[in-house]
């Protein structure tokens, strides 16, 4: 209850301040619209039995989600599936945007409940959910799990949404240090995520995105294997969004490949 009410005020904020940002510039006009191009990929893994991730990247939409359990690809699939729909531009207010979000959230949840035997006592079906929103001028973020985004700006690279898992709790509480957290035996243990069960409470927010962005979506099976430092160095040295996930991955690879990966890269630019 302390983590939904904390994350509505968040949210309630989130929109004073983008309303009040509105007010300040006048009405939308043409200039200042953006673009972006964008590239993914998705790799089973040199160990797992299958490929539980999915993935979307479209003009409006970049996603990716990690299914888990016995169902988890079919999971993941539906979590998708709930997002292709949404349909926001330059005109959609930032109220009706994140309900949109709300909205979509909850219908993925509803379609992974689906995919549960009724009486099943444990979880079957799951997944985790990262994905972006585009209005053309700014973007919508929700997250839930520990699939991960990151934003590329000026050389700096930040991770911008927080890891719901039982070793990251540890972290934020001071008795895990990130290194310890790495090699944890439950550092993989979810504490929010999309199974079919409880109501879901994804990190929702508004994100300003600024031409000459770079913003990465990635499944844990690219953050748990390379290094903050490998991540960077590789997103930020690749000429264009398809050289970068196809660099991602390959190091993956080279690193073993324990688990399904997948990533969509994307780069921000004014619109011509």
């Amino acid at each position: 209850m302390e983590q939904d009410t904390a994350a509505r005020r968040e949210l309630a904020g989130v929109v004073v301040d983008h309303l009040r940002g509105l007010a300040a510039s006048g009405p939308a006009t043409g200039a200042g619209l953006l673009d972006i191009r964008y590239a993914v990929a998705t790799d089973g893994g040199l160990v797992r039995p299958s490929n539980q991730d999915a993935v979307h990247a479209g003009t409006g939409l970049l996603a990716v989600a990690d299914g888990f359990g016995t169902r988890g690809a079919p999971a993941s699939g539906a979590v998708i599936d709930s997002l292709r729909s949404l349909v926001a531009d330059a005109r959609t207010s930032a109220g009706h945007l994140l309900n949109l979000l709300h909205d979509a959230v909850l219908a993925a949840n509803d379609a992974i409940a689906t995919l549960t035997p009724s009486g099943a006592t444990d979880v079957v079906a799951g997944s985790t959910l990262t994905a972006m929103v585009w209005t053309d001028r700014e973007l919508a973020l929700v997250h839930i799990g520990d699939s991960r985004a990151y934003l590329l700006r000026e050389g700096e690279m930040f991770q911008i949404t927080h890891d719901h898992t039982y070793v990251q709790a540890m972290v934020d509480e001071g008795r895990l240090t990130a290194a310890e957290a790495t090699s944890h035996p439950q550092r993989a243990l979810l504490l929010r995520a999309l199974d079919g069960r409880s109501t879901p409470v994804p990190d929702v927010r508004l994100h300003e995105a600024l031409p000459g962005d770079r913003y990465l979506l990635c499944s844990d099976g690219l953050s748990a294997v390379l290094s903050a430092e490998q991540i960077h160095r590789t997103t930020a040295a690749a000429a264009d969004p398809e050289t970068a996930v196809a660099r991602l991955v390959a190091l993956v690879r080279d690193a073993g490949a324990p688990d399904n990966v997948s990533c969509v890269v994307a780069d921000v630019a004014p619109r011509r």
